[in-house]
């Protein structure tokens, strides 16, 4: 087992990307390609950067790449704005997403503080 795999804000950010790819492949049925492509990116990067810090040889590059994970949290959130500005997902949707980000968010500072 990875030591990521052991880390509850990992398993809570692969948990948001699985949610956040189906809504990429909705996009993608609706042609909106760019999209789907560009919040799969940011998406995936919050997992991605925390599975590729916790093989860090220290604390304080492990929390350079929570600080990337952190920073990819907001650019998803950013791309769930854009899309219910665009009326790809309606509010009640936005909000949801939006709370589950934020919630990640607080538990990378949190786990970057305790390091």
């Amino acid at each position: 087992m990875f030591r990521f795999e052991r880390l509850d804000v990992w398993k809570r950010s692969i948990e948001s990307t699985d949610v956040l790819f189906d809504l990429a492949d909705e996009l993608e049925e609706k042609r909106k390609y760019r999209f789907a492509e560009q919040l799969r990116g940011a998406v995936l990067s919050v997992s991605n950067n925390i599975a590729e810090g916790s093989g860090s040889c220290s604390n304080n590059e492990f929390k350079q790449f929570l600080n990337y994970s952190h920073r990819s949290v907001f650019e998803t959130a950013n791309m769930v704005v854009i899309c219910n500005r665009r009326k790809y997902i309606d509010d009640v949707e936005r909000v949801k997403h939006l709370a589950e980000l934020e919630q990640i968010s607080k538990m990378i500072v949190g786990f970057s503080r305790s390091l």
